[in-house]
C-alpha cells in the first residue's frame, strides 16, 4: 500500500515508534492530534468531535486504531469514526486491542467484532502487557518513588512484549500488500512473575524493589487517583485479577511470523533503559 496512512494515538508508545518507522521507509502518514500542531505531518483530531474526522481522513487509505484512556465508552467513537472513514474511502483499519479483549467482548472488543464485520481490510493486535509499562508506564512513578510494583496480579505470570514489536507488527499490517483480515495475540518469548520481574529491575538498577500484591478495588482507586476514568481504570485492574488466574500464561509465534525475527527479550529491554531507574 502506496497511499497515505492516519495514525491515532501517533505521540504515544507504539504511535511513536509506528510512525518512525513510516518515516524511515518512505511511507506517506499524518498523525492525528489534538495538541502540538507544530508540524506539516499533524492533523488536528478530537475523538468526541466528529467534525474534525474528515479533514483527518483526506487522501488516507488505512488507519491505525488506538482507543484514548481517558475517554469513557472509547469504543463507540472508534466505531463511529470507523464507520464514517469507510463511507469516505478509506479501506484498512489495524486495531490496537489486547490479549485479554477478544471479538465481541468489552472496550475494543467491540471494535474487533465490528471491523470484521464492516471492513474489507482489516486486523487486531492483541498484545499482552507492555515491557515499557516499567519504563515509562503506570509502574514507574511507584518504582522511583516507592521502590514498589504495585498489582493485583498475585502470582500470575505474563509473557511482556515490547511496544517495539508491536509497532513492528502493525507497520506490517498495514503496509502489506494483502491485508491479513485476522487477530494476533503478540506475546513475547518468556513468562515471568511480578515477583520475577522486581528481581530483574532490582539487580538492574541498584534498587530494592519489590512487589506489593493489593486487591482490585485497590488498585483501581490508585489508577483514578492518576486520572484515569472510572471504567478505565475498573478494566485496567480486573485485567490484573485475570492475569492472577493464570489467563495470560501462553506464548505465541505470531511476533517472529509477522516481522521475521523473535521478540524483544526482556533481558535486552532492561538492558536498553535501566538508566531510567537509577536516579
Amino acid at each position: 500500500m502506496n497511499e497515505k496512512i492516519l495514525v491515532t494515538g501517533g505521540m504515544g508508545k507504539t504511535g511513536s515508534r509506528l510512525v518512525e518507522l513510516l518515516r524511515r521507509n518512505g511511507i506517506d502518514y499524518s498523525i492525528a492530534a489534538h495538541r502540538n500542531l507544530n508540524t506539516s505531518e499533524k492533523v488536528y483530531f478530537d475523538w468526541t468531535k466528529p467534525a474534525t474526522w474528515k479533514a483527518a481522513i483526506e487522501g488516507v487509505s488505512a488507519v491505525y486504531l488506538l482507543a484514548p484512556p481517558l475517554v469513557n465508552h472509547a469504543h463507540k467513537y472508534l466505531i463511529d469514526f470507523s464507520r464514517f472513514a469507510i463511507s469516505r474511502g478509506v479501506r484498512r483499519f489495524v486495531l490496537l486491542s489486547a490479549s485479554l479483549l477478544p471479538a465481541g467482548g468489552i472496550a475494543q472488543g467491540q471494535v474487533h467484532q465490528w471491523l470484521m464485520e464492516n471492513a474489507d481490510e482489516w486486523a487486531v493486535m492483541r498484545p499482552s502487557w507492555f515491557m515499557q509499562n516499567f519504563s515509562d508506564g503506570q509502574h514507574l512513578p511507584t518504582i522511583l518513588s516507592m521502590n514498589k510494583i504495585i498489582s493485583a496480579t498475585r502470582d500470575g505470570k505474563v509473557p511482556f512484549i515490547s511496544v517495539d514489536d508491536i509497532a513492528a507488527v502493525a507497520f506490517r499490517l498495514l503496509t502489506n500488500k494483502e491485508s491479513f483480515n485476522s487477530d494476533f495475540v503478540l506475546t513475547g518469548s518468556r513468562l515471568f512473575s511480578y515477583d520475577e520481574i522486581a528481581k530483574i529491575i532490582s539487580e538492574s538498577s541498584g534498587r530494592n524493589v519489590i512487589h506489593e500484591k493489593v486487591d482490585v478495588e485497590t488498585l483501581t482507586s490508585l489508577y483514578k487517583s492518576r486520572g484515569l476514568s472510572d471504567a478505565y481504570a475498573q478494566n485496567l485492574a480486573m485485567m490484573d485479577a485475570a492475569i492472577a488466574s493464570g489467563v495470560e500464561e501462553r506464548i505465541t509465534g505470531c511476533v517472529e511470523e509477522l516481522i521475521g525475527h523473535p521478540p524483544i527479550t526482556f533481558e535486552e529491554f532492561v538492558a536498553s533503559v535501566k538508566s531510567v531507574w537509577i536516579r
